[in-house]
């Protein structure tokens, strides 16, 4: 089951190396604010994953009707699960990905929809 895991969140890394975006999701801030508390690291993880899929088809129906205010407001919180994740360069791509959307613009959409495939793949496998 591991591997298949595997698979699947390289499947959607690779096509990320030609926008140099190449994070892995991990738990270290998480284990790091928790100071060893598991009760407390399960119920962050527990909330990623009951709040990310939700904002994540909230995203997507935003660009798909052409919100771009709420799909601006809905990236703005999605990006702090981004950094939760140690997701630095994703962090940065959320952040532009933010700005371009505020300005009506969908310069980053393909990246940051890669983003948000290997959170949801990675969050199915904690």
């Amino acid at each position: 089951m591991p591997n298949l895991i595997l698979e699947k969140v390289l499947k959607f890394i690779l096509p990320l190396r030609s926008f140099n975006i190449v994070d892995k999701p991990n738990l270290n801030y998480i284990k790091k604010l928790s100071g060893g508390d598991t009760i407390f690291e399960e119920k962050i993880i527990s909330i990623l994953k009951e709040e990310f899929p939700i904002e994540k088809e909230s995203y997507e129906n935003s660009i798909k009707s052409n919100d771009f205010a709420a799909a601006t407001e809905i990236v703005h919180k999605m990006k702090h699960k981004i950094s939760i994740l140690g997701l630095e360069k994703s962090y940065n791509v959320a952040v532009e990905h933010e700005k371009n959307l505020n300005n009506r613009k969908m310069t980053l959409s393909s990246e940051f929809d890669n983003v948000l495939k290997i959170i949801t793949t990675y969050l199915k496998g904690v």
